[in-house]
Order: structure tokens, then C-alpha cells, then sequence
């Protein structure tokens, strides 16, 4: 071990090129010894960042032996997962095998913990050549080793979840975190909010959509791309409405949106002020003409403008999504004249871990969905 501690953000594990941060790297050093500062984390499980998986599926034609030997070529060339063509990785799950003294992440050895860094951060080996794996789904058993610095963020897994179902939700646990906030804001100022979740039966939108009602939204609406997720979201309950739409097709996208927003009476958002009582009947002035807040949550390229247009004059859309081309969410809007806020998901707000298991312990909805995902793979 080093007698110094490392780069609290991971510099002295960057191989090259010189001087950037690790998740820009094009190769890290994932050796076994750690720096004083460091944890050593002995793998169980991957979670591939859902963008990642669909984009080396569809590039090998869903040959699951040619997806595992990309994913142990990217690792073994990068010493990270980080897809070369989403940019994204995932994270993972594992047992704390051992701790440098001067680590401040408050974990100790045995501990069984979910890392909630990018893999595209963090310094990796697999050693089993991913034997227990066929490729066909995002969770990956693996063995081998990963290593977090100083200022990586690590979650304990809970004693009542099993842990594919705690991986699953933390690997999203961002998204419902920053949609509780944003409902929140809206709420401070007097404003019960209409939100409009696109792909609002996966990981993330199932949770965006249970932040946003727990936060306080007037109505919600879930748009989904095929009938199988619309029975599914439907059955969960979490979603006041469910549309289908092709989210790539902006102009479906908003009549779909529009439709919804008929469907559920929401002509108007409810209003309160002094005393906080209250509430405007519907089609009492506000325009039909898009969500208040837009959460984009689908792992598909090409939805920008279509969050954008069904989203209304002075609203907010957040992209949690790898697949997002923020140029073009930004031309797009400009294009479209559209005054619209645009955030971007980071995946990090504090208590976001424990907000996202909160919400699958709370809601048999989210809970249903979650489990009859990972029963799929």
C-alpha cells in the first residue's frame, strides 16, 4: 500500500490520458492494491446501464456470447465498464473485501454494499470470464474486483431485499430523488403539477412516477410504447393515465400527452395559495397543451424533441436517460421555440438511496414491476 493517500477523485488511477478525471479516461489502473484512501470491493453482481445493454445487444443481433466477450474486451482494454458508443457503464454489487485506513466511507470489511458510482468511474478486473453469465439481460454475475476512492458513494444493501432487487433499484435511484424535488418546487410556489413520465413502466419511470404523486403532483401520466407495458403500468396503479406512444415520434408523442391530459381532467392544475386549500375546477384556465414536467426515462436515442413539444410553455423536462443527445435537446427546443427548463439527471441527490427503497417498500406497485422485471431475465 502507499504510504500517501490517493486522489480523493480517483486522479492516480488514471492511466491515460494524463490529467483527466477517471470517468473520462480512456484506461484506468484496477490493480488489487489499494491507496489508503480506497475500498476494495469483491464483485457478486453487475448492473449494465440500461442504454449500454440495448446498444451492444442490437450491435451483436442479441447473440449473447458476443455481448459477454464485448463486455470483458471493453473492461480488460478500459480497466472500467464504460461503453465506448453510450459513454455509459452501470454499477454493482458486491462485498467490501477490504479498506484502506484513511477511507472515510464508513464501510468495513464483510459488508455486502451497492456502488452508487458509475462503473464508468470505477477501476474493475472480472476474473471468472463471466462464466455465469449469457449475456441476455443487464444483471451480470461476475467475479473479480472493483475498487471506489475517497469521494465514491456506496450503499449498504438492505437486510429485506434480495439483492438483484436492491441492485435494480439503485442502479436508478436518481431518477425518482430529482423528480420528488422538482415536484416539490413546483408545490413551494403554489403549483400542484401535471407530470408526464416517458417510459413510465421501466426501473426508472415506475419510481419517477411514484416520486412525483408522493411529492405532492395533481396527476400523472405514464406513456409507454407497447400494449404489454400499458397492461403492466395500468395493473401497478401508478400512473392516473397510461398512453401509448412511440417516443421518437415527437408529434404522437404530444397528442399522446395532450390526450392524457383530457383523459385525466388535468385542462387545469390545481392552484392553492394563502392557507394552502383550494384547487381550480377543470378547464378553469390552464391550457391542455403539455405536462408541466416531462421525465424523460427510455434507453432509446431520439426522444428529445418530442419530451420538448409535449411539454408546456414555462415547464421542465429531465432526461435521465444515457441514450439523450443533449445537443439535440437543446437545438431541438430552440428549433421549437419551446421556453422550457432542461435538467440533466446526474444520478446523484443526497438520500437518494433510501428514498428509491422507500418508495418499492411503500408502493406494491413499484414492487410488482420491479419483481416481475428481474423474474423476465
Amino acid at each position: 500500500m502507499p504510504d500517501s493517500a490517493g486522489s480523493p477523485v480517483g486522479l492516480h488511477r488514471v492511466i491515460a490520458p494524463a490529467g483527466v478525471l477517471p470517468q473520462a479516461a480512456q484506461r484506468l489502473d484496477a490493480s488489487a492494491e489499494l491507496w489508503p484512501d480506497e475500498v476494495r470491493i469483491s464483485i457478486e453482481r453487475l448492473n449494465l446501464d440500461a442504454a449500454s445493454y440495448r446498444q451492444l445487444a442490437e450491435e451483436h443481433g442479441g447473440d449473447g456470447e458476443a455481448v459477454k466477450q464485448a463486455v470483458l474486451r471493453i473492461v480488460g482494454e478500459r480497466g472500467k465498464m464504460q461503453n465506448p458508443v453510450t459513454g455509459s457503464g452501470g454499477m454493482l454489487v458486491g462485498t467490501v473485501d477490504e479498506v484502506g485506513p484513511e477511507s472515510p466511507l464508513g464501510v468495513q470489511k464483510g459488508d455486502r454494499v451497492a456502488t452508487l458510482v458509475s462503473l464508468t468511474l470505477t477501476p474493475l478486473q472480472i476474473t471468472d470470464g463471466l462464466a455465469d453469465w449469457d449475456g441476455r439481460s443487464e444483471q451480470v454475475p461476475a467475479k473479480g474486483h472493483a475498487i471506489l476512492f475517497a469521494r465514491s458513494i456506496v450503499a449498504k444493501i438492505p437486510d429485506d431485499l434480495v439483492p438483484e432487487l436492491s441492485l435494480a433499484v439503485m442502479d436508478v435511484c436518481g431518477a425518482p430523488a430529482l423528480t420528488a424535488r422538482v415536484v416539490r418546487q413546483y408545490v413551494d410556489k403554489g403549483t400542484k403539477p401535471v407530470v408526464s413520465v416517458i417510459g413510465g413502466a421501466g426501473k426508472s419511470g415506475s419510481l419517477s412516477l411514484a416520486a412525483a404523486r408522493d411529492a405532492g403532483a395533481a396527476r400523472t401520466i405514464g406513456i409507454v410504447p407497447f400494449q404489454a407495458e400499458a397492461d403492466k403500468l395500468t395493473k401497478a396503479g401508478l400512473a392516473d393515465a397510461v398512453a401509448l406512444a412511440d417516443a421518437r415520434d415527437p408529434v404522437a408523442l404530444a397528442k399522446a400527452v395532450a390526450d392524457a391530459l383530457e383523459e385525466v381532467g388535468a385542462g387545469t392544475v390545481e392552484q392553492f395559495g394563502d392557507g394552502g386549500t383550494g384547487g381550480s375546477e377543470a378547464g378553469g384556465g390552464r391550457s391542455s397543451e403539455g405536462a408541466d414536467i416531462t421525465v424523460v426515462c427510455v434507453d432509446v436515442p431520439g426522444c428529445e424533441h418530442g419530451a420538448v413539444l409535449s411539454t408546456k410553455a414555462g415547464g421542465t423536462v429531465i432526461f435521465f436517460s444515457m441514450a439523450t443527445s443533449f445537443s439535440a435537446a437543446a437545438l431541438g427546443a430552440e428549433g421549437l421555440a419551446a421556453d422550457v427548463t432542461m435538467l440533466v439527471g446526474n444520478g446523484y441527490v443526497p438520500g437518494h438511496a433510501e428514498y428509491a427503497l422507500k418508495l418499492l417498500r411503500d408502493e406494491p406497485g413499484v414492487r410488482g414491476l420491479f419483481e416481475g422485471r428481474l423474474a423476465e431475465d
